[in-house]
């Protein structure tokens, strides 16, 4: 009798091991996931569901062993609410560790160095993964909710790229831009040059959104930034395009005509004296930089030398000549 009760329980301890060794075999084994893939956990989901998931996938043959090892570890199975990023060849071991962890995929929403507010407005209520409330809004009410001082907050938001988790609003976004830029503007601010035509932080954004909008070419930024002090200082105006541009908003088809040039907007630094009331754009670091210290020069005027640089010129003799090569070589090419 004792020779078969032996026996008995060597074979049931032989079987449990087995049975855990095979338990471990099916939760780290690869699964056949071949790109990376995102799933969401739902308020409310179970093990269960979560694995009639996995099945409808296919990522798994049956439910069993998963259930198993959640009645086995319940401690290592409370799985989190949220979006997550599976990786290829992942295991059910891998995928338990990642949604009970909370640590959720981090979608990404970049804001582009010379958008406008309407553009960044659209941008964000084309971002299926952002949760919409500001498209209620008017852009003046936008500004109260994120405490902006101006009733346009154009300008106010520095372009970068944020990260996010499925379903964060769209003005924590704006939120956090606002922020940075808050900042950003703060720091370069206290280390700006001296003798600049400016009353406040917020002139020298107004100009590094003109920067911006005239060139994306950066190296040339300072050089840009030296003409408009220079033209400040002598009470010369900007007479720049991209403000006529933003003054005339929907109207602006394609092309400034002369009549659009003798219009008196606000905006039309062609008609008025000094800066225009806001920004145009959301300046990049590199053009609030240089609005801040530009380069010295003693240029007054440049133009585009039609590869993304400029032509820059003392004076309108010079100016009026570099204009004429510029159009000759727009002739040339059509």
């Amino acid at each position: 009798m004792k020779k078969i009760l032996y026996v008995c329980i060597g074979s049931a301890i032989i079987f449990i091991l087995g049975f855990f060794l095979l338990l471990e075999k099916e939760m780290n084994k690869p699964l056949p996931i071949t790109q990376h893939q995102l799933i969401t956990i739902e308020q409310g989901s179970s093990v269960a569901s979560f694995s009639k998931a996995l099945e409808s996938k296919g990522w798994i043959d049956n439910r069993f062993w998963l259930r198993v090892y959640a009645r086995l570890q319940p401690n290592k199975t409370i799985i989190k609410v949220g979006t997550y990023q599976i990786l290829p060849n992942s295991s059910l071991q891998n995928i338990l560790t990642l949604i009970t962890s909370a640590n959720e995929h981090q979608f990404k929403f970049t804001i582009v160095e010379g958008t406008t507010f309407k553009e960044l407005l659209t941008q964000l209520g084309n971002h299926s993964e952002l949760m919409h409330t500001v498209e209620s809004l008017s852009i003046e009410q936008i500004s109260q909710r994120l405490n902006i001082e101006q009733a346009n907050p154009e300008g106010w938001f520095l372009p970068e790229t944020y990260a996010f988790t499925k379903g964060t609003e769209d003005l924590q976004i704006l939120k956090r831009a606002h922020a940075s830029m808050q900042n950003t503007l703060s720091k370069l601010w206290q280390a700006r040059a001296v003798g600049l035509p400016y009353e406040s932080p917020y002139e020298a954004l107004i100009m590094a959104s003109i920067i911006e909008k005239e060139t994306s070419h950066i190296p040339e930024q300072p050089l840009i930034a030296s003409v408009f002090m220079n033209r400040l200082a002598k009470k010369m105006r900007l007479q720049t395009d991209p403000t006529v541009i933003y003054g005339l908003g929907e109207r602006y088809k394609g092309d400034i005509t002369k009549a659009h040039l003798r219009e008196k907007t606000a905006y039309n630094t062609y008609r008025i004296n000094g800066l225009p009331p806001s920004p145009i754009a959301m300046p990049g670091l590199s053009a609030i930089k240089a609005a801040l210290n530009p380069q010295e020069s003693d240029y007054y005027y440049f133009v585009s030398e039609g590869n993304g640089k400029h032509v820059f010129s003392r004076t309108l003799a010079e100016h009026n000549s570099a204009v004429r090569d510029y159009l000759k070589q727009l002739r040339a090419k059509q």
